[in-house]
């Protein structure tokens, strides 16, 4: 069975903590739980950061995957869950399913499509067999205990005559109600179930559909405060780009180099900013992404290696993400790598610019402070008149991050915010755990595998696999992790050779992530010439285009790293002279600390895996999330759709 992509944190829930086996009996606050060791019975307080998944031969005798004691479980209800499963597995298993497959299998099974839609949606969400177990007989909240053909009418009178220009009155429906069920041979429901019906409408959608949208909007689309769909943390989160106003220092030379870019995302409910990304590179899909990324995540480690004290106690899945229509947000592979989590991406609506108001208070708030930093460029020439930027500019990249996280975590985090009348982080537990005048939603969901969330959000290409290995940008890449799929096949079209999910970070291209389709999982496929540089797209685009212009007819790898090589020693030379050359020169160095960090984690004795493909042993893992990602720059390459 495939583990979820987020750990549930409720009561009842099995989690493994430092290697041992508990049970979660309570929340205890939004980053800590109760939980009971179930091979001491001793009751334990757990960090929710230092939780992880519990896998089915983890389990106890006795136990159920979902976290219900067969005891709770009747036998008849069980064998019905491994029934459903048995149904079910060959389309989990399959990663060319269609509806088609579905409807046939749930006709051979005698269950409606979207039946077995729902038994593949309910394992899914939890990775355990006991989602499969029938639930409870009796009606549902919400459910009417008319017969379908009933409902359709009572829809279809609502829409054609309630929710339409017209604007007729209630009794007007009731009548065609009865009029329709009439021509349809069935008994018409009684006029109270049809007015009942209509008193469920939202008034809003009530009045948009009468033509009289612009009152829906004053009425019912909070311009302060509230925000659409926004009832709990983590349900909308709104996310955007800016240039920070102040100019920042090359780490050697602490000569100015220019104007970072800062991406910052924030939860609309508690207004808490859950994730950020800061790099000297103009905005992109991957900052975009790698913000999202680091919104899911805990954020300890990040704390740790900026030395910025405090907490951060921000992480679990989003649920809807808004941004502005830039192109780096409608990007194919922003759009795939929300669409796979269960993210619902979504452009801020046009000639409404409130939906982006709180995001954009944040980024007036935040650049507030970077004018009390030296080489801040304030907000006009008026306001800079008589202050040298660039001659007063003294923080490094990473000294302006650790100011903006530290800003984040221990100010603003901390203080009142004049919307919410109580701090964000309080606002923040309020959403999570309650208080006296509404129940909380619960401690977020942990992220079952931080490192490969992180490479679902980076760029991707598909590609095939052949003798020489892989081939991104005249760039090749091998490992011996390839060799069962070289020259392989479409699975249903066997004259088309197979194309392969391959992902890499633009900050260090020397390695690419191939998606193993059987195992489930990415490898690092490093240079096939490990003696080649490591390098980022910025580098290969620029030797690219010098290539160009000197008219050389053919480009190779060779030629390739010859003209990165030459570019580089040009730098050495210029750095001193030029903020241009001072940024490439930038560019250079983090792209070494990426490369050499990333061959740091694979010199460490890592646990062995469950079962590798064919072929040899597995690549290296691929770097851990400690790595100071923040401040390294990126630059998007082919944002390509995955084929179907």
């Amino acid at each position: 069975m495939s583990e979820p992509a987020f750990l549930s944190m409720k009561p009842g829930s099995f989690v493994i903590s430092q290697g041992k086996r508990f049970k979660i009996t309570h929340m205890l606050g939004v980053d800590s739980v109760l939980a009971k060791n179930l091979e001491t019975n001793a009751v334990e307080r757990l960090r929710v950061d230092l939780i992880r998944p519990f896998k089915d031969e983890d389990l106890p005798d006795g136990v159920v995957a979902a976290g219900r004691d067969i005891e709770d479980i009747c036998d008849e209800d069980w064998k019905e869950a491994q029934r459903r499963f048995a149904v079910i597995k060959p389309l989990l298993d399959d990663p060319g399913r269609t509806r088609e497959k579905v409807r046939q299998a749930a006709e051979v099974e005698g269950v409606a499509t979207g039946t077995l839609y729902d038994w593949i949606r309910a394992y899914n969400e939890s990775g355990q067999l006991s989602a499969l177990v029938p639930q409870k007989r009796g009606r549902k909240p919400g459910q009417t205990g008319l017969d379908s053909d009933l409902e359709e009418i009572i829809e279809a009178a609502i829409q054609e005559i309630y929710l339409s220009k017209q604007r007729q009155k209630p009794q007007d429906v009731v009548d065609h109600v009865a009029l329709l069920c009439r021509n349809a041979g069935i008994k018409p429901p009684h006029a109270n179930t049809v007015r009942n019906r209509l008193k469920r409408l939202r008034p809003k959608r009530v009045l948009r559909a009468r033509g009289m949208g612009d009152k829906a909007r004053n009425l019912y689309t909070p311009i302060r405060g509230n925000f659409p769909g926004a009832e709990f943390p983590l349900a909308v989160v709104q996310i955007d780009h800016t240039e920070a106003d102040i100019i920042v220092v090359e780490e050697g030379t602490r000569q100015p180099m220019g104007r970072p870019t800062i991406t910052l995302a924030i939860d609309v409910y508690s207004r808490m900013v859950t994730g950020c990304y800061v790099s000297m590179e103009k905005p992109s899909a991957v900052a975009a992404g790698m913000c999202l990324a680091r919104s899911m995540m805990p954020k300890n480690e990040y704390l740790a290696d900026l030395e910025v004290p405090g907490d951060w106690p921000v992480w679990g899945k989003i649920g809807t993400v808004h941004c502005d229509n830039a192109k780096e947000f409608r990007g194919a592979m922003l759009s795939n790598a929300c669409e796979q989590y269960g993210i619902d991406l979504q452009m801020r609506p046009v000639k409404v610019p409130h939906y982006g108001g709180h995001i954009e208070r944040l980024m007036g708030t935040s650049a507030g402070e970077f004018r009390k930093l030296p080489g801040a460029t304030f907000s006009c020439p008026k306001e800079r008149k008589g202050y040298d930027s660039e001659k007063e500019s003294a923080l490094t990249l990473r000294e302006f991050e650790q100011r903006l996280v530290d800003f984040i975590v221990n100010v603003y985090h901390q203080r009142v915010h004049a919307d919410l009348n109580v701090p964000p982080r309080r606002q923040w537990e309020i959403g999570l755990l309650g208080d006296t005048s509404q129940p909380g939603k619960g401690i977020p969901e942990v992220p079952s595998d931080p490192r490969r969330l992180r490479l679902d959000f980076l760029p991707f290409v598909e590609r095939t696999v052949q003798p020489y290995g892989i081939v991104v940008d005249e760039i090749f890449y091998y490992h011996e992790v390839l060799n069962p799929w070289i020259n392989a096949r479409e699975p249903k079209r066997s004259k088309e050779k197979r194309k392969f999910i391959v992902r890499r970070d633009p900050r260090d291209i020397s390695v690419v992530y191939f998606f193993d389709p059987e195992a489930h999982q990415y490898y690092e496929i490093p240079y096939r010439n490990t003696a080649h540089p490591p390098i980022s797209v910025w580098e290969l685009r620029a030797a690219q285009q010098r290539l160009k212009e000197e008219g050389r007819a053919h480009v190779d790898e060779d030629t390739i790293f010859e003209a990165i090589s030459r570019m580089r020693e040009r730098v050495e030379e210029a750095v001193t002279k030029t903020k241009a050359a001072r940024r490439q020169q930038h560019r250079i160095k983090t792209t070494q600390k990426s490369a050499q960090a990333r061959q740091k984690t694979a010199d460490t004795p890592a646990p062995a895996q469950e079962s590798l493909p064919a072929g040899g042993n597995a690549p290296t893992a691929a770097p851990s999330d400690a790595d100071d990602i923040f401040s390294m720059p990126i630059q998007p390459f082919d944002d390509l759709a995955v084929k179907q």
